[in-house]
């Protein structure tokens, strides 16, 4: 398959080759005037990469607008989420048929009242390509809305507020906002956090309804870069939390929510690689920390009133292999998210005696399952989500005392939906150090085993983000076509525990990328597909896993995907003007320590492209990034087209008008989606009109 006479595209030529010079060593990058979107060059240059990117696709369009119908028709279009009382009303969203943005809604009394619309997200979205609504908090008395809002992806948000009663906007306008805000109980004043010239949340304001925002009063500000700053409000409504949190260290502060005069009170101070959270509970604090070696973490109670370490009293205690996710505090109960065997569950602690259950009920081998905290805290009542790869999202409202689960919804597939069709597996792969790598699998029944089926092989592996066996309503339209759908579990996750996290970060950090070349050689070695009949998928830091794995083993792949990839890693760590550099050393290592400088350059997809044949290649990236610079998957698809020495297909699609997350649109991400599995159905020799 290739792309050569029929789609010329010349590989961009190397101009104003930028010097870098780290301990001892320099190195020039010619592509690095990429980075200037000033340059009178650089936006033509993405410009004609899109050109031709939607040349290539074109024939692919008819393909594309089935896939797209295929999705579409699964989606239940005129949907709502299951209300959520707080008060005397029950708050929920919804979408109307044909719309793309969600309409934030409540009733009054019970969920049979009558309908009020508080947002509309669709007229805010009148006339702008992307519109993006980060966070939308109620007035404790119920009168008032503030939310943020993003027009251009960037992830910077402007807030506003509404009065619910006379549906009038106030002049309180507030912009460079990020994604936290908490009301006082006085309903007059709200916590929110401001973006510096670096694009980190590192400021804590205080706001009064009426008051110039200008003259708003500076509550915490953060001096270290490697921490970016939010607010919490506990579910008792007592206390708004201050919070301090960089990759594995955290620092929580708080203040009493009935006085905007408040001041704020520390919890613990920070200490490296100290990781802990906060819930109240009367008189004492419920604190799920990471000390005394407790790596996947257990649950102490302080004294509101005395919270520092040394009041700190062992409450669950901590157990290897099940890593606690996060605590929620009740009136009577503690509910507890954690995993075992690599597998979420929820844990129920009675208060009164220490009694403690699961949850029960789970019928599959595979699944994901997570509480949902709730609005109310005096309540017996939790809710969970229960999905796997083949079963719908279904949401419970489950009585702690009674322990019985309701279901309240499961999602609906108006085109048809049949889960007896379809079979999932959880195998074992055996990575190259011994360690069991875990894989979930999904296919038509009977699909297992023929050795050819081309299989779509999705990865991560970093910040200890757990990748779950979730239903994709996408997903289908490949499984339909024969393929099987997998995902790696891969080390730098937490599925199994903070073990698994620490042997995937820093100076292990090629174990991720290990492990996905291994699942990948597993499911050929067992049958279920062939070398060359892999479709690989990642994005951000699992576009850096598609970058390295094409390096070093693109013999084993029929295509891959690379979404806004984090490609450009020794560049973007060695710049501490970037938003995530500072805070990211803990994650990567810092390249101005010459171990991990020497280390990241081993494995940094841009630093290690070569002289050899890539498989098929599809690169996003999104203007007005901020997480992963545009100019990463931009200079690398340009050193991939000077540099290698194939022919196949490699596009690259720049987001104009959006970011990290892409399109905001519910319809214009499956357009994403379906040019995406066009692509890839395309390379596998799957599509037609044929190749060529």
């Amino acid at each position: 398959m290739s792309d050569a006479g029929q789609f010329p595209l010349q590989p961009i030529a190397p101009r104003r080759p930028h010097s870098v010079t780290a301990h001892g060593d320099s190195w020039s990058d010619p592509w690095f005037w990429l980075r200037e979107q000033d340059d009178p060059e650089t936006i033509p240059y993405l410009v004609a990469e899109n050109v031709y990117t939607d040349a290539f696709l074109e024939p692919l369009k008819p393909l594309q607008d089935a896939i797209y119908g295929e999705i579409r028709g699964r989606i239940k279009e005129d949907d709502n989420t299951v209300p959520e009382k707080e008060g005397d009303y029950y708050y929920y969203v919804r979408y109307e048929e044909g719309e793309q943005y969600p309409i934030y809604c409540r009733k009054s009394g019970s969920e049979a009242g009558a309908e009020e619309i508080l947002l509309n997200v669709n007229i805010l979205a009148d006339g702008h390509e992307y519109t993006r609504v980060g966070t939308f908090e109620n007035s404790p008395d119920h009168r008032m809305i503030a939310y943020g809002i993003d027009h251009d992806g960037s992830e910077q948000y402007t807030i506003h507020v509404v009065d619910l009663e006379t549906g009038e906007t106030f002049p309180d306008t507030i912009p460079n906002t990020y994604y936290s805000l908490e009301w006082c109980n006085d309903n007059r004043h709200f916590y929110y956090s401001i973006l510096d010239e670096h694009h980190r949340p590192v400021s804590i304001y205080r706001h009064r309804l009426g008051d110039d925002p200008a003259n708003d009063l500076l509550v915490y500000h953060e001096d270290d870069s490697r921490f970016f700053v939010g607010v919490g409000k506990s579910n008792s409504g007592r206390f708004i939390y201050v919070v301090a949190g960089g990759n594995n260290m955290s620092e929580w502060r708080f203040l009493d929510a009935n006085d905007p005069a408040a001041d704020l009170t520390l919890i613990e101070e920070r200490a490296t690689d100290f990781d802990y959270d906060v819930v109240d509970h009367g008189d004492r604090f419920f604190i799920r920390h990471n000390g005394e070696g407790a790596k996947d973490f257990k649950v102490a109670t302080a004294p509101v009133s005395s919270p520092s370490w040394e009041h700190w009293a062992e409450f669950l205690p901590h157990e290897a292999g099940r890593p606690i996710r996060g605590v929620d505090a009740y009136r009577d109960h503690l509910v507890i998210g954690c995993r075992r065997d690599g597998l979420p569950q929820v844990m129920v602690l009675r208060l009164s005696d220490g009694e403690a259950h699961y949850i029960a009920g789970i019928e599959e081998d595979d699944f994901a399952m997570s509480p949902r905290s709730g609005r109310e805290f005096d309540t017996n009542t939790v809710r969970f989500g229960y999905t796997s790869l083949k079963s719908p999202a279904s949401v419970y409202d489950y009585d702690m005392e009674s322990r019985q689960a309701i279901l309240r919804k499961q999602q609906e597939i108006p085109s048809g939906y049949d889960p007896g069709e379809y079979e999932t597996q959880r195998i074992w792969a055996t990575a190259r150090d011994g360690t069991q790598v875990p894989i979930s699998l999904l296919m038509r029944r009977g699909a297992a085993g023929q050795g050819q089926a081309p299989l779509y092989l999705y990865g991560y592996g970093s910040y200890g983000l757990t990748m779950e066996a979730s239903f994709s309503i996408s997903a289908l339209s490949l499984v339909d076509r024969g393929f099987i759908f997998a995902i790696a579990h891969i080390r730098g996750g937490m599925e199994m525990g903070w073990d698994w996290y620490e042997n995937g970060k820093l100076l292990n950090k090629r174990n991720t990328f290990n492990d996905f070349i291994d699942c990948a050689e597993h499911l050929i070695n067992e049958g279920y597909t062939s070398a060359g009949r892999i479709a690989a998928v990642g994005g951000s830091a699992g576009g850096m896993l598609m970058g390295v794995v094409a390096n070093e083993r693109p013999d084993l792949f029929g295509c891959m995907v690379a979404h806004v990839p984090f490609v450009d890693v020794l560049n973007t760590m060695l710049d501490d003007t970037l938003p995530l550099t500072t805070m990211e050393y803990n994650e990567w290592g810092n390249p101005n320590e010459s171990e991990y400088f020497r280390y990241i350059g081993t494995y940094s997809p841009y630093d290690n492209v070569r002289a050899q044949d890539y498989p098929p290649m599809l690169v996003t990236a999104g203007i007005s990034d901020p997480r992963v610079t545009y100019w990463e998957p931009a200079k690398w698809v340009a050193k991939l087209r000077a540099t290698r020495t194939d022919s196949n297909p490699l596009l690259l699609k720049t987001h104009m008008d959006s970011g990290h997350a892409g399109a905001s649109g519910r319809f214009e991400r499956i357009k994403e989606v379906a040019e995406e599995y066009a692509f890839l159905l395309h390379a596998m020799g799957m599509a037609e009109p044929a190749d060529g």
